[in-house]
């Protein structure tokens, strides 16, 4: 089997070698071996420097390089990757340091053990180590949550998260409009409305950035999901 790890990058040229890094030590359970599918969404700094650097020194680990000629969002980035890959799962990892790749073997159990298609990891579950940064975030991303469960008729406790890894059949047949991080409610939304689906939350661990260490989503970013929640969810547009 093949893990597909989509990674969309945007002026990470300075970090982008220490996800990698990790990723690369990640050794997945049943021998799965992994695919990393890079999108760079026409970065402004070094990030295709370093990326392709990465890949000479390394040409021992499968690396997919796809580039944008013109800024189109995560969302964008994410759906060219998603439509790239080949493995039999896929899973979303950011480009930062805010999410550990040693745990997509926790992810990937339920999947392996034939009991779920998808699984979110969830920040707000469990015993993994969380950095504490921002009150207004944590509320805001249960909120968004909350309202998403709403819609969905799931329980959900991490909606916004970035780990969310599923059946590669899954998430290619579901058509994704979003550029920015709209990404987030529409996929579930739409999953939700897929018959007979099994989803399932696995707690992760969490070392969230600051805004000087390069964090990107904002309060505009925030009225987006809430607005993508409602076309998705309650309107249902496809």
């Amino acid at each position: 089997m093949k893990l597909s790890i989509v990674i969309p990058a945007y002026n990470e040229g300075n970090t982008i070698h220490h996800i990698l890094n990790k990723v690369r030590e990640v050794v997945l359970i049943q021998q799965i071996e992994k695919e990393l599918i890079i999108v760079n969404d026409c970065s402004r700094d070094h990030t295709e420097e370093s990326i392709q650097k990465y890949i000479q020194s390394h040409p021992d680990l499968n690396i997919q390089y796809y580039k944008h000629e013109v800024n189109q969002g995560k969302g964008a980035a994410l759906r060219t990757g998603i439509q790239k890959a080949s493995g039999d799962i896929v899973i979303i990892q950011d480009a930062d340091l805010e999410y550990d790749p040693e745990e997509y073997n926790i992810l990937l159990k339920p999947i392996l053990n034939g009991m779920a298609d998808v699984v979110y990891g969830s920040r707000f579950m469990g015993g993994k180590p969380h950095r504490i940064l921002f009150y207004w975030h944590s509320i805001g991303n249960r909120f968004l949550t909350r309202l998403s469960n709403m819609f969905t008729n799931l329980n959900l406790t991490d909606m916004e998260t970035c780990y969310k890894m599923m059946r590669r059949e899954i998430i290619q047949s579901i058509p994704l409009r979003e550029n920015r991080f709209g990404f987030e409610p529409e996929i579930t939304a739409k999953l939700s409305r897929i018959k007979g689906i099994r989803i399932y939350e696995v707690g992760i661990s969490y070392y969230g950035r600051t805004y000087e260490e390069g964090k990107k989503i904002g309060w505009k970013d925030g009225f987006r999901a809430i607005y993508c929640i409602l076309k998705y969810g309650l309107l249902k547009a496809r």
